[in-house]
């Protein structure tokens, strides 16, 4: 998708900010200029200046918080003489990413606008989901260089853990039948998770 340069200048991040707002709150359909120039505190003069479309002023907002999201890294390395407290901070990492306001909210819109906007889920995947797997997969390599794991498909693998910790909490968020997860119910999952995969892969 061809996208055309974003001026950038003082009041850039101030109509980033306020349409990122709207955005994930209503998606892109109903979300209206208006209200955009409205919450980031600037006349719709300004606004058109930095974005002269509503698409493109979406896409900025859907790339900047992808960019954030995929700034995330987790270094398991001082982990590496103790599987379960590593696999632990893997799976806190993987729930606060995907279980995050921005994560639920970018996950609806990204199936929503999917014809719409084709790279969206694409740019979503590459810097939530696809960052932490590698991440996880480069922390399983190494315990199996140590001794701590055999596996054959440290892709599967990472693909496995991950879905062991989402359990049905996103889908929870994602469908309302909770609006929240609480720090016990996440403990717990992880935990749960945590056993399972060293009953399979545990050297």
């Amino acid at each position: 998708m061809a996208i055309s340069a974003v001026k950038t200048g003082r009041k850039y991040e101030q109509v980033l900010q306020g349409a990122r707002e709207i955005f994930m709150q209503h998606g892109y359909e109903r979300a209206s200029v208006d209200d955009i120039a409205r919450t980031a505190g600037v006349s719709k003069a300004t606004l058109y200046r930095y974005f002269p479309e509503k698409r493109l002023l979406f896409m900025e907002v859907a790339k900047h918080g992808c960019a954030v999201q995929a700034d995330v890294v987790q270094d398991f390395s001082s982990c590496l003489s103790d599987p379960r407290a590593a696999l632990r901070a893997a799976g806190t990492h993987i729930l606060s990413v995907m279980l995050s306001d921005f994560g639920i909210r970018m996950f609806r819109i990204s199936v929503a606008e999917a014809e719409r906007f084709p790279d969206l889920g694409r740019w979503f995947y590459e810097s939530g989901p696809m960052t932490i797997r590698k991440q996880l997969t480069h922390y399983l390599a190494a315990g199996v260089e140590r001794g701590h794991f055999q596996i054959a498909d440290l892709n599967l693998a990472a693909d496995q853990f991950a879905e062991l910790c989402r359990a049905d909490l996103c889908l929870r968020l994602l469908f309302n039948i909770s609006s929240e997860i609480t720090d016990a119910e996440r403990t717990r999952v992880i935990d749960d998770a945590i056993e399972i995969f060293l009953a399979r892969y545990q050297a």
